[in-house]
């Protein structure tokens, strides 16, 4: 957040001042803005590209803890974690009944016999 200050301050510190030199110079209304505007974005990418960089980074980072905090992500983990416990819960019920199948089918042999 602070790189993001620094370089926004910074760019309209150098707007300020090529809009300064263009009025000295004698351009007036739109012609000044505009012409402030070309010279202070040309400045900032030769004088800034630092802060740049830097605030490219902090946004990056910043993008990346928001999407590991979306909700998306969240359900997606819970449904992950819900379907790895359901799956243990039948492998448990299935090694029960596997168990269990062998006893009652021999009874049930045995009372036909």
């Amino acid at each position: 957040m602070r790189s993001w200050l620094t370089y926004t301050a910074a760019r309209l510190a150098l707007f300020a001042g090529a809009f300064g030199v263009v009025y000295l110079f004698g351009a007036r209304s739109w012609v000044a803005l505009i012409l402030a505007w070309v010279v202070s974005g040309l400045a900032s990418y030769v004088l800034l590209s630092k802060w740049r960089d830097q605030m490219s980074a902090s946004v990056v980072d910043w993008s990346k803890k928001r999407e590991d905090r979306a909700v998306g992500t969240r359900l997606s983990g819970g449904a992950a974690r819900e379907d790895e416990i359901q799956d243990e819960l039948l492998e448990t019920r299935g090694a029960e009944g596997a168990e269990a199948a062998p006893a009652e089918g021999t009874g049930a042999a045995e009372a036909r016999n």
